[in-house]
């Protein structure tokens, strides 16, 4: 029998709203999707992009970010540091050629449960039909791929014959990876 396959979905709410909103739809037993993880913060705006890529890249197949609604923030500007942050970070999932729905931002205040089970809800839907991102089977490609790279580039300059100043220059090239 095969297991099928459940997304991964990493979720960064602020303390005083969406998290707040995320107990209250606990507590009023609401059914949303039990694969996400919520990793309290004290306010949106305190989402580092970093944050966002590293859960991508340690397994996550798409990631929420929850915050105050504007101008409710309880840092005042938070919430709108986290809007120019995720601007930013749609371009550069879009320069990584990952999908822009597979990362999410809402305005949910402490008074919305409902809202946090719909999104959710909608949000695991979105990601099943994107299918597994798959990040870290993918570094395993492009370090192959970048050793292959490597070998190339070698024999092409093994070929064209040694250069004094770029031979002091060259070092063996290594993949690292978190």
């Amino acid at each position: 029998m095969t297991k099928e396959w459940t997304p991964r979905i990493v979720a960064f709410f602020c303390n005083w709203c969406t998290y707040t909103a995320a107990d209250l739809a606990g507590v009023s037993r609401l059914k949303y999707a039990s694969n996400v993880r919520v990793i309290r913060l004290m306010c949106s705006g305190r989402v580092d992009p970093q944050f966002v890529l590293e859960a991508l890249a340690k397994g996550a197949d798409g990631v929420l970010i929850g915050g105050c609604h504007p101008g409710d923030c309880h840092y005042v500007e938070g919430n709108y540091k986290m809007l120019r942050r995720f601007e930013l970070l749609k371009r550069l999932l879009a320069d990584m050629g990952i999908e822009e729905r597979r990362v999410r931002l809402e305005w949910i205040s402490a008074a919305e449960g409902e809202k946090v089970k719909t999104v959710i809800n909608e949000m695991t839907e979105q990601i099943k039909k994107l299918g597994p991102l798959g990040m870290p089977q993918k570094f395993e490609t492009w370090d192959k791929e970048i050793e292959h790279l490597a070998v190339e580039v070698q024999a092409r300059d093994a070929a064209q014959g040694p250069c004094p100043t770029r031979a002091a220059q060259l070092k063996p090239m290594e993949a690292v990876h978190a």
